[in-house]
């Protein structure tokens, strides 16, 4: 049976309240000390947009206290500034979070207890503390999204209709240009291209097929384009690429 009539001063409420919440909770009072003091450091980390942003806002604080659990989780406890009996509680944003995480994340509002430590855990428990869990999830994902390393965009070569022939741009790699020549491509010096021949369908259909096979195995997309006009020789239109090899079927 507890107390009925507890000690209220703010240090006191404080250490009461971690013994009642579940799990193993610290609590550090943060007095004056004549003006030296953190404060400012704490209270921008109060994650509320609500009556105790309001409240901080619009008053300085005297004093606080800093209730913390193993795995990081803090509140802040300060006085009712301005009028009122009770505490203020607000849960604190993580340090080590970049801002950007916290976009698109509402904030798990603080509230007003009335000045019993054992009422005011069953709030802490049952309110605050499921909203600040559920904003710290989406702050960790986006967090982990943004700290995910981003995919190299992939290489490709692309293959361009001129007439019956397919012509691809002359690659920087030696490995690409090897690829092609040993699937039936012509380098063409005079526009700096390597030319299939369309001579022969089925056989052209193989070498795609058969370059396409090889790039990918290099870790290089083949894409086939189809220009909306025949250009000339060389040429390559730009329009948006088909994402997969295709035989070519086309009558003679």
């Amino acid at each position: 049976m507890h107390d009925p009539t507890p000690d209220t001063s703010l240090a006191s409420f404080a250490t009461v309240l971690a013994s009642e919440l579940p799990g193993a909770w610290t609590s550090t009072y943060h007095p004056d000390r004549g003006g030296d003091n953190d404060h400012g450091a704490l209270t921008d980390r109060v994650w509320d947009m609500n009556d105790v942003a309001d409240a901080l806002a619009n008053h300085a604080v005297d004093h606080c206290a800093v209730l913390q659990r193993h795995d990081g989780t803090r509140l802040f406890v300060a006085d009712p500034i301005g009028h009122g009996d009770g505490y203020l509680i607000a849960a604190l944003a993580p340090d080590d979070t970049p801002d950007e995480a916290f976009r698109g994340v509402r904030e798990p509002d603080g509230i007003t207890v009335y000045a019993d430590p054992f009422s005011a855990a069953e709030y802490v428990t049952q309110d605050l503390l499921p909203r600040y869990y559920a904003a710290l999830a989406q702050v960790h994902d986006n967090a982990a999204r943004l700290t995910a390393p981003q995919p190299a965009e992939t290489e490709r070569v692309v293959m361009t209709w001129s007439g019956e022939a397919l012509v691809v741009d002359k690659p920087t790699r030696a490995d690409v240009t090897k690829a092609l020549t040993e699937n039936g491509f012509v380098f063409a010096p005079e526009s700096n291209v390597f030319v299939l021949s369309g001579d022969d369908t089925a056989h052209q259909a193989a070498s795609v097929r058969a370059t396409g096979e090889r790039l990918s195995a290099l870790g290089i997309d083949t894409v086939l384009r189809h220009p909306q006009t025949r250009p000339a020789l060389g040429t390559t239109l730009v329009a948006p690429p088909t994402p997969s090899i295709t035989c070519p079927h086309r009558g003679r």
